[in-house]
């Protein structure tokens, strides 16, 4: 178990891409991670989303709202799926003050030891903190290519891009390879260290 001892947390919203979040749930406990899905649960003790294609169910019990800097760092790696859920996470209530979400993973972001993860449209969670990506090598879905661009990001043409603690992956059905490659980097801490940039077809 690759893994063990690793601690993963993935956002989660209504309208996800169930494929991809179920993988997620098995595929990172198989390797021993322990594996927490994160939201805005607006003072509820849970809330059950209904997916997208689907619109399975599933259950979240945990906030990313007040977790403190000792919590965060406890994190191997954070990640922003693809679908709707980046775009219903960054709302916020007050115009003046970022959406919470993009606030949480702004924090992350500040920490190097945390694994950034972003597929698809999850990059719509970085629009209202565009400095985290500006000049860092990604890919989105194709129909992000000009927020991309317009975010100031270095775009890459490949289904997966490595550039140091920050891994993206063009769609939510590449959810496979973008698993794999993250699992590959926890599993070699030397690798997430080295900080170097990749690529991966």
């Amino acid at each position: 178990m690759r893994l063990a001892g690793k601690k993963i947390g993935v956002l989660i919203e209504g309208d996800f891409f169930e494929n991809e979040i179920f993988y997620y749930d098995f595929r990172f406990a198989e390797e021993g991670a322990d594996v927490h899905f994160l939201s805005r649960l607006w003072g509820n003790p849970s809330i059950t989303f209904q997916g997208h294609e689907f619109r399975a169910p599933f259950t979240c019990r945990e906030s990313f709202e007040n977790i403190s800097d000792a919590d965060l760092a406890s994190f191997d790696a954070i990640i922003v799926p693809s679908g709707m859920v980046a775009d219903r996470l960054r709302y916020t209530d007050d115009l003046s003050k970022l959406p919470p979400a993009t606030a949480f993973l702004k924090r992350a972001f500040a920490n190097k030891n945390i694994l950034k993860g972003i597929i698809c449209h999850g990059l719509w969670l970085v629009a209202p903190a565009t400095e985290l990506v500006r000049g860092r090598r990604l890919v989105c879905h194709n129909n992000l290519y000009g927020d991309a661009i317009a975010y100031g990001a270095a775009y890459v043409d490949q289904d997966v891009v490595v550039d140091d603690d920050l891994v993206t992956a063009r769609t939510g059905k590449h959810c496979h390879v973008f698993a794999k490659r993250i699992i590959e980097m926890l599993a070699n801490e030397t690798l997430l260290a080295s900080h170097v940039p990749e690529l991966v077809a």
